[in-house]
Formats: structure tokens, C-alpha cells, sequence
């Protein structure tokens, strides 16, 4: 049996076993006070340590009420293939942590492997499930009330469920909304997308706040059977998103016309019978709701994949270009997009970028784009314009960002995060070209930075 304190010198110190544990320094020096380590720890402990099951659970010494978590625990051991009682689903990260929930949506054929990440809107759910910046990514709602306004066929941002799937904490509530048309788990499983259940996101959001983003495999098997040490292994083996081009995958193959505009009470959406301007919008990923507002904003939208090059472009006569949200790494869908930004930026073509569309332009004015250990997810970001000294509360969903120390010279840094102060915009002092890291259209979200799309046409209008 190792002591409490063995054990987490082992693990390299308080400091480094809070790290590896998701909790903070302050449950680790309770844990030396008290001579225990809660039982839900102990899988984790296993594989990092390489103590066995009873020298672990001997430092433990979980009090009777804690004998089903220590069978649980039992359960979740590397060699088990037996899920815990009432478990049916479990999320596996790369680290070697399991953990265990209840299935729901649709049971996994083979396990879905990406980059776990967590988001914090309060609404918005099944906006956030068909955004394809989302592409792979399992998403875990810190909001534990997820299901409760249902869904329906207008509230979707693709034509599709871009995430890999997602991890909440409580049953998924039943709707109660006047404009639900069906209930969230049958809408997943439908469309083949794998939900868990009955997991402490806390846990797991701080995880991922502290160390940063993992690998993670979501399991649903229908039989029931998990083996945990090759799920592990699926997660530990999978790249990561650096160096990943997500935008094929999820961008249009072909170019076609875009008119509707946005949803408004009591007529639902509209439609654009009499535009002003000619936007080409680039689908890097592109948000249905980015297309709405752009229709609302005076023009007829032309949309082009995201391969399309500055011929490409240019051949539509636009009167400006629109660059779009998507996924993956900027600077591996730059080796194809650069090149076509930077041809349009030399006919003098007034570009907006948003999300991947503002990484790439920077990108292409010559700065550069690193990972963020934990990214910006969520409809509650405050972002400062710096132009006016507005704060605005804004709807992110990145991975990466732009590096504003290698901003050229005619580049300026027009948005900060008051999160975190990484860079949130940029503005071309040469050039009619800007654009913002987050999502002014919303969906789901506020519309605090709508007035983004004026200040496009405004530059639209300037350069004819």
C-alpha cells in the first residue's frame, strides 16, 4: 500500500498531480490532510503511476458509503472490458482517463476519436452541433440543461451534425418550447451521432482549462463491451487538430446562390429580391446565418468552396469577397487559400474575414497563427473593439489564433480579448481588409457586433 503523499510525490508534486487530476492545488493538500484520494481519481492514478489497483485504493480508504465507487473503479481499471453498473457509454481521453456515463443518441458503430473541448453558451445547442467549425471535435456542454427547447428544422447552421458528438451532464431534458418539432436524442440518432450522459463536466471542464484540450473517444457500443486499453490507445494515437485541413471536408463542392435572410418574428426567414452588392463568400465552413446576414445586408451572395482560387473568385465580378468561419489548422488550409486571399487582396477587392477566414487572411498579409491550449467556445465572450472602446459580448468557437507580434507593418490589431488578450481582430491601414475572430452573426448568441456587416458594406460602398 503507498501513502497519500508517495502517491503524489510520485506524480511529480501537488502542483503536478492537481495538472494531471483536473482539480486544483487546494483538493490535493486536502487530500495529504485527510490521508485519502477520492475513489473516481484512482484509474487515472494507475495508469500514471503504474501502482496496482490495491496499493491505490488501500491509500484511498474510502469510507463504506464509497464501496459501489470502488467497484466502479474496478470496473474502469485498463484490463476491465465491464462498464460499472448502470454505465452504458463512456468518454476515454488519451491520458488514460475514463470517464463513465449513460449512452444516448446513437450507439457507436466504431469509436469516434477528436479533440475534446467544452463550450459555455447557455442556449443554442443544436446551432452549435451543426456549425461545422466543429468538425473533429467532441464538444462537452457546461451547461447542464441541454435538451430543453428541442429541436427543430430551422435552427441548424449546415446541412448536417458537424461534431463528432457530445458529453453532458444530466439526462437530456425533455423540450419544452413552443417552437420544438423533436426531441434531441431522436434528432441524434437519427443522424447517427453519439451522446453521453451523467458525466461530471466540471471535472472535465477544468481538465481541459488546466492542461488543455485532449484527445478523447466517445464509446457507445450496443453489446455493452469496452476495451478500455485499445479505446485509450485509439485516443493516445490520434495527431490532434495541428496540422489538420478540416475545410475540405466540410466546405461546399460547387458554387451556387444565396438570398435568404435572417429569421424575424412573426415571418420566420426572408428573402433578398433586391440586392445592392455582389459578395463572393468563400466556404471555408460557412455558417447558414454568416449567408442570412450578408442578404439582410443588401447583397446577393455568391458561394465558392474553399478551394477556389483567385480566378476563381474574381471571374464572379464580385463587389467584395467574404471569408468564412470553418475548422482545422488556419496554416494547413493556407497552403491553398493563402495564395487565392492574396490574389484578391491584389485586385484591390475589399475583403471581412471571420473565425478560420480571419486567421487565413492574417495569414496571408504575412503574420502567423498558433494553437490555444484551451480556445475560446461559447456566446459569452467579451472582446473590446478598440476603435470605438466598446466591450461587446461575442460567440466564439476557435482553436487557434492569430500571432499579433507578426502583424506586418499596415496591420493593425483592431479586437482583444478581455479573456486572455490574444489578438481578436485586425485592420489593413493600406487595403480595404478586416476581420475578427469571433462570430458577429450569433446564432446562437448576441448581437452585439452585427453592426460588423454595415461596416463591410460601408467598405464595400467606399471602393466603388
Amino acid at each position: 500500500m503507498a501513502s497519500v503523499d508517495q502517491i503524489i510525490d510520485r506524480l511529480g508534486g501537488a502542483e503536478a498531480a492537481a495538472r494531471l487530476l483536473g482539480v486544483g492545488t487546494e483538493a490535493v493538500r486536502k487530500w495529504r490532510q485527510g490521508r485519502a484520494i477520492p475513489a473516481r481519481h484512482w484509474p487515472v492514478l494507475i495508469q500514471a503511476t503504474g501502482l496496482p489497483f490495491d496499493a491505490i485504493a488501500g491509500a484511498g480508504r474510502p469510507h463504506p458509503g464509497e464501496a459501489a465507487a470502488t467497484d466502479a473503479v474496478r470496473t474502469a481499471m485498463p484490463n476491465s472490458s465491464e462498464a460499472p453498473a448502470g454505465a452504458s457509454a463512456a468518454l476515454v481521453l488519451g491520458d488514460g482517463t475514463v470517464f463513465w456515463g449513460r449512452g444516448f443518441g446513437a450507439p457507436t458503430a466504431a469509436p469516434r476519436v477528436g479533440e475534446v473541448c467544452f463550450n459555455t453558451g447557455m442556449t443554442g445547442y443544436q446551432e452549435t452541433l451543426t456549425d461545422p467549425s466543429y468538425a473533429g471535435q467532441i464538444i462537452t456542454f457546461t451547461f447542464p440543461h441541454i435538451g430543453n427547447v428541442g429541436v427543430n428544422a430551422e435552427d441548424v447552421e449546415s446541412g448536417g451534425v458537424a461534431a463528432l458528438g457530445l458529453v453532458v451532464k444530466q439526462d437530456v431534458t425533455e423540450p419544452s418550447n413552443w417552437r420544438a418539432a423533436e426531441h434531441l436524442t431522436g434528432w441524434l440518432r437519427a443522424r447517427g451521432i453519439t451522446g453521453v450522459c451523467g458525466i461530471d463536466t466540471r471535472a472535465l471542464t477544468v481538465r481541459i482549462r488546466d492542461g488543455g484540450a485532449p484527445n478523447g473517444v466517445l464509446a457507445f457500443p450496443a453489446d455493452g463491451r469496452f476495451d478500455v486499453p485499445g479505446l485509450i490507445e485509439h485516443a493516445h494515437a490520434w495527431p490532434g487538430l495541428e496540422g489538420m485541413d478540416l475545410a475540405k471536408q466540410v466546405s461546399c463542392t460547387q458554387s451556387y446562390e444565396w438570398d435568404q435572410t435572417r429569421w424575424a418574428w412573426p415571418t420566420g426567414y426572408g428573402r433578398q429580391t433586391a440586392p445592392k452588392h455582389h459578395v463572393v463568400a468563400v466556404d471555408y465552413g460557412a455558417k447558414r446565418n454568416i449567408l442570412r446576414s450578408l442578404a439582410a445586408a443588401g447583397c446577393r451572395v455568391t458561394v465558392v468552396p474553399a478551394t477556389a482560387t483567385a480566378e476563381d473568385i474574381l471571374r464572379h465580378r464580385p463587389d467584395g469577397v467574404f471569408l468564412s468561419n470553418g475548422p482545422g489548422d488556419p496554416a494547413a488550409t493556407g497552403d491553398y487559400a493563402v495564395p487565392a486571399i492574396r490574389g484578391v487582396l491584389e485586385a484591390g477587392m475589399p475583403v471581412f474575414g471571420i473565425c478560420l477566414g480571419h486567421q487565413l487572411l492574417a495569414l496571408a498579409l504575412g503574420a502567423k497563427t498558433y494553437k490555444l491550449k484551451r480556445g475560446h467556445r461559447g456566446a459569452n465572450q467579451p472582446v473590446k473593439d478598440l476603435s470605438t472602446g466598446r466591450v461587446e459580448i461575442t460567440s466564439q468557437n476557435h482553436g487557434f489564433a492569430v500571432d499579433e507580434t507578426t502583424l506586418p507593418a499596415g496591420v493593425r490589431v483592431s479586437h482583444v480579448s478581455l479573456f486572455d488578450g490574444s489578438n481578436e481582430g485586425l485592420a489593413c491601414d493600406d487595403r480595404p481588409a478586416f476581420s475578427v475572430q469571433y462570430h458577429p452573426e450569433a446564432s446562437p448568441g448576441p448581437s452585439d457586433a452585427h453592426y460588423l456587416f454595415r461596416r463591410f458594406i460601408e467598405m464595400i460602398e467606399r471602393a466603388g
